[in-house]
């Protein structure tokens, strides 16, 4: 379980340091990242479930763009998710977690938790921010979605025209021009704050799951569809719009579903 939550923790980084940290100081949160990570793993005696996690890291980046790119299509997530999967089902459980003791009691939880299933949930939140917005541009790519110009992923594409847009599929010729904005335009009537709504949503439904609050679940995901609706209406021949959402949508959704599950079979193990 705590080379889940590792490996979870360390791409999780990885990409939310692509996002948002400059090309001339990535390489240095990098290597301050996995050296804090290993330290932090050799006190908690973890140290090679940590150097572990921080190669897996590594290959992940090297592997994935920021924007989805990846020669091996969608198979990264999918190997990422299967190498998750085994290590919560097939990692033995640790007695000790050095420094930080055999757990901590929260009150209303009726018992302790680990500190292996802490680093757990702590990937899988970290995973549901950046890492999700580009397994769902990765899902898209793989598709071959066609994408509107003026849509931005409700569940998780850049800004139309920015530089981490993914390639744009050109509308067919007989496609209305009103449908269509150009590359480096702000759309009036597009899907807008996918960078936002995807993380946001991923990570209430991976707190509704836990909870078992499963009605208000099945209300947020039907209110959206509700909201998007207007949007989605107004799509032309190609029905781009409907399929850019569907898959962006049910990928999402998928990924905050899979972290949820492994922090529940972590917490039952």
């Amino acid at each position: 379980m705590i080379l889940a939550g590792l490996i979870l923790l360390c791409v999780g980084i990885v990409d939310i340091v692509r996002r948002f940290v400059p090309p001339r100081t990535r390489w240095y949160a990098f290597a301050g990242g996995g050296l804090a990570l290993i330290i932090v793993g050799a006190i908690a005696n973890a140290a090679i479930p940590a150097i572990l996690a921080v190669g897996v890291a590594a290959l992940w980046a090297a592997v994935v763009s920021p924007d989805g790119r990846s020669r091996l299509s969608f198979w990264p997530a999918v190997l990422l998710a299967a190498l998750c999967a085994g290590a919560v089902a097939f990692g033995p459980a640790r007695a000790d977690a050095g420094v930080f003791g055999t757990g901590w009691r929260f009150a209303g939880m009726g018992g302790q938790v680990s500190f292996d299933l802490v680093v757990l949930a702590v990937g899988a939140f970290a995973m549901l921010l950046e890492t999700g917005n580009v397994i769902v541009r990765a899902a898209l790519l793989s598709e071959h979605a066609v994408v509107p110009v003026d849509v931005v992923a409700d569940g998780d594409a850049p800004e139309a025209g920015s530089e981490d847009a993914p390639p744009v599929d050109q509308p067919p010729a007989e496609a209305p021009p009103a449908e269509v904005s150009p590359a480096g335009s702000i759309p009036a009537d597009g899907f807008r704050g996918g960078r936002l709504i995807g993380p946001l949503e991923r990570v209430i439904v991976l707190l509704l799951t836990l909870a078992s609050a499963y009605p208000l679940l099945a209300a947020m995901l039907a209110a959206k569809g509700i909201v998007r609706f207007p949007e989605i209406s107004r799509d032309g021949g190609s029905g781009a719009r409907a399929e850019y959402f569907l898959v962006g949508s049910l990928v999402s959704w998928v990924v905050a579903l899979g972290a949820a599950f492994l922090v529940w079979w972590g917490a039952a193990s």
